[in-house]
């Protein structure tokens, strides 16, 4: 048995930022289920919402962020968020992040600030249009310096570990079971606090932005241990990512759109002026209904995204990653537009957690996208996750470092995993439908645009898979597609559940049997 004192599970913004800014005094594992930088914060293009501009006003970005929330936002967290952002763009810049800089008409060296959608200000600091990139390249160089964090990449954590302490008689986490994927050897690992940096789940769709990893592993897992789950239903679909027969669903930036991307027909004609007054700067869930509006009323395999009015020098200055990714399908995105669809991108509901990131599990935290806060509400405004991952890596921080000086130093015995019932997998054919079912079933149902009866038919059909699925993980030695079918099925009966218990439409959730916003019922977190 391995003992740690603070145990992180993801290797994205969120658990880097955590590992990075505990004092070194403290025994850290880092869990990654893949390579290290290997996650969604690596694939993140458009930046960091933060005021760094004399014009723009904390005042201004909190109600950009709330407008876009619904009215399901906290507004306690989105102000301590937001007033925190300065703080955490200047503490990456010490970690050597380059950001985009432009300069000013008096001569002085300033942020590139670009619009996104629901923000009001240009206030999206970013490095070029992989931002994603150098924010991870440059923790995980740093943490590769950090003599007290063990980093154990390919591990797949399986399920948390819990106990009753004898003098509270509360139950708490104190550790989790982690598969090492090379060996095929299941670790018990114990460690004092344990921090969910596991990320999204778009890999419950069947058209992601997400990574392959994006399974929904930590969310699934607190779930079965006994936390507290909400706003599952609010999942969020980008509107422009790159429709090509050969490429992987690729994300294109909403700084296209910021500087001046039109959405257009085949036939060349702009439609997102008929949906919203904001056109292609409004909210991400507006435009990815509008999309899917058009698609599915004319019979679509995708809508075009035009940005040929700015110069190709712009474009390869501002745009580098978007101009070469289409370029190597034969896109010229200078000269012709750029064929697009909406995909998963982003949950704005998770684990529940407070701003520090503590759980209603003692001893346990989660950051990031598999923590539900109170900032997004009913839809995440651009750029504002990446802002969240930093903020509350931060007071997680200071909060479990009075944890452990507070509390004690022994470690609980704990079990070793037992495998002596299991056999070796032999038909891992039925991983890969039931895989291939999942995914389908929820974006033929659970998707963009929902009724009672997909709903109720994605209800059932999960149902069965869970059955499935459930014996098969009791009969098998466990692997990684295993782990993750696992925590697949789960997360897609959340949603599920969460979508039926909303009867109305808000923010990203929207349903053709409640068309409408109702504030008298559903002014709340919807909470599992």
């Amino acid at each position: 048995m391995q003992s740690y004192d603070v145990m992180i599970i993801g290797s994205g913004a969120a658990g880097l930022s955590v590992a990075l800014a505990l004092p070194k005094y403290f025994n850290i594992a880092l869990i990654s289920k893949s390579e290290i930088n290997e996650g969604a914060t690596f694939y993140a293009q458009g930046g960091i919402s933060a005021v760094m501009d004399p014009a723009d006003t904390n005042d201004a970005h909190i109600a950009d962020t709330l407008a876009a929330g619904s009215g399901l936002c906290h507004r306690d967290v989105v102000e301590h968020i937001v007033s925190s952002g300065r703080d955490r763009i200047e503490w990456l810049i010490e970690q050597g992040v380059p950001f985009s800089t432009r300069t000013s008409k008096s001569g002085n060296k300033e942020f590139h600030l670009t619009q996104e959608g629901g923000h009001s200000h240009r206030r999206v600091v970013h490095a070029a249009d992989a931002t994603g990139a150098a924010v991870e390249d440059t923790l995980v160089s740093r943490i590769k310096d950090y003599d007290n964090v063990s980093l154990m990449e390919s591990h797949a954590a399986i399920d948390l570990i819990t106990t009753t302490c004898q003098h509270t008689k509360q139950k708490r986490c104190v550790g989790a079971y982690v598969l090492n994927a090379a060996s095929g050897e299941v670790l018990a690992i114990n460690s004092r606090v344990v921090v969910l940096a596991t990320g999204g789940i778009g890999k419950v769709y069947l058209y992601t932005s997400n990574p392959s990893v994006a399974t929904g592993d930590g969310i699934a897992m607190a779930w079965r241990a006994g936390c507290r789950v909400a706003n599952m239903e609010f999942v969020q679909f980008h509107p422009t990512c790159l429709y090509h027969h050969r490429a992987k669903t690729i994300l294109l930036t909403e700084a296209l759109r910021g500087e001046g991307a039109e959405l257009l027909l085949p036939n060349g004609k702009r439609f997102m002026t008929a949906f919203d007054a904001r056109a292609e700067l409004a909210p991400r869930d507006i435009v990815a209904r509008a999309i899917d509006h058009e698609m599915k009323r004319l019979g679509l395999n995708c809508v075009y995204l035009d940005i040929s009015k700015k110069s190709k020098s712009f474009l390869l200055e501002h745009f580098p990653n978007a101009y070469q990714t289409c370029a190597e399908y034969g896109i010229d995105i200078a000269s012709e537009p750029i064929p697009v669809v909406p995909a998963a991108h982003y949950l704005c509901g998770g684990i529940v957690t407070d701003i520090k990131g503590q759980t209603n599990l003692p001893h346990l935290y989660a950051v990031g996208e598999a923590a539900c806060t109170g900032l997004h509400g009913a839809n995440r405004m651009a750029s504002n996750s990446l802002l969240e991952c930093l903020v509350v890596a931060s007071t997680a921080v200071e909060s479990i470092t009075d944890l452990l000086k507070s509390a004690t130093n022994e470690h609980v015995e704990i079990a070793p995993w037992d495998a002596s019932q299991v056999v070796e997998g032999n038909e891992d054919v039925i991983i890969s439908h039931s895989w291939d079912e999942i995914r389908r079933v929820m974006w033929d149902y659970v998707g963009i645009v929902r009724t009672n009866k997909r709903l109720e038919r994605a209800q059932l059909r999960m149902d069965i898979l869970k059955g499935e699925i459930n014996e098969f993980y009791s009969s098998f030695r466990v692997s990684k597609n295993l782990i993750e079918l696992r925590n697949l099925v789960l997360i897609a009966e959340l949603i599920i559940q969460s979508a039926k218990i909303r009867q109305e439409s808000r923010g990203l959730h929207y349903t053709l049997d409640y068309p409408k916003t109702d504030d008298i019922n559903f002014l709340s977190d919807t909470i599992l």
